[in-house]
């Protein structure tokens, strides 16, 4: 029913054909592969590029269908999150071309979605940012709709650390907001890639909302999370984020997943779940990465048959 992945972010050192090796190797339907401009990351996660949409062309794009084919392995979407709506508007702006380009390197290689970030100047309001979300993206979904591919907005509010203060880099952190997105930009092809961690540690349900936005999950991701309630407690909720809460790999935090799933099957649900592995305590060696990716694999399948 579910077509288990993970993000390729984790394995950032490999190859595009070691990742996919992996993936085959070790019962996973699909992979999200990360297309980030070759170059330096600003963050954590971020800069990896397992496919170079600036230098696919039709060799490089068969090579990778074939060697899919042969691992029998898909790509469940193309990933890059930046930040659309930054205040450095030339930056924005060529992030916002990147993001194209990737639209069309997913129609090249019939993958049906890209993931990424509405974005946020986290200096100004939502309203603010909903007029420069006016100006900016609808482009962007335009350039979807031409190439029939699907957009997925991860939910994570990118409020962390102290740098993002005080209201993060990626907009679309709530249902209310989404409901607006989707007002101002009704396409179908305008949706969702749902987190379930992230509304967990910012105190919402993380179950509800599937149903309400059940036409627009795209794609899911499949992170847990850790709220320390003594640290929530002593520091607030308005403290920087990462002081009262962690990721986790899926069953180590408090998504309630047996709901999360039920929820899914409930909504007819058929798409790709991909593991997303952020939990540091995993993260001291390319053994324990691996192994991190692969726990979580046999926590999630008990809701589905691989």
């Amino acid at each position: 029913m579910f077509q288990l992945g993970f993000v390729s972010a984790i394995l950032a050192e490999k190859s595009f054909e070691e990742v996919v090796d992996f993936a085959s190797e070790n019962k996973f339907a699909c992979v999200e592969m990360m297309c980030w401009p070759v170059g330096k990351a600003e963050r954590r996660y971020a800069g990896v590029t397992h496919i170079n949409v600036n230098e696919l062309d039709d060799t490089r794009a068969n090579h990778i269908k074939q060697y899919l084919k042969q691992k029998n392995v898909f790509i469940s979407g193309l990933g890059y999150y930046p930040n659309p709506l930054a205040e450095d508007e030339a930056k924005a702006l060529d992030e916002i071309e990147h993001i194209k380009k990737i639209i069309k390197a997913a129609a090249l290689l019939d993958i049906p979605v890209v993931n990424t970030f509405v974005g946020r100047n986290p200096r100004r309001s939502v309203d603010d940012n909903f007029k420069i979300f006016e100006e900016r993206f609808p482009s962007i979904i335009e350039e979807a709709e031409k190439y029939q591919v699907k957009i997925g907005i991860e939910n994570c509010p990118m409020f962390f650390t102290g740098d993002e203060w005080p209201g993060g880099k990626n907009l679309a952190f709530s249902p209310a907001i989404w409901r607006r997105m989707f007002e101002i930009i009704p396409s179908p092809n305008f949706g969702l890639n749902y987190d379930p961690s992230h509304l967990v540690w910012m105190q919402m349900d993380e179950v509800q909302p599937l149903f309400e936005f059940k036409d627009r999950i795209h794609h899911v991701h499949l992170k847990d999370v850790k709220i320390f309630r003594d640290k929530l407690d002593d520091v607030g909720i308005l403290a920087t984020p990462l002081e009262y809460h962690s990721p986790k790999l899926p069953g180590l935090g408090d998504v309630r997943w047996r709901e999360f799933f039920s929820a899914l099957t409930t909504i007819g649900y058929r798409g790709p779940t991909c593991i997303e592995v952020e939990d540091k305590a995993y993260e001291d060696s390319e053994a324990m990465v691996k192994t991190s990716i692969l726990q979580s694999r046999n926590y999630v399948s008990q809701f589905m048959v691989l």
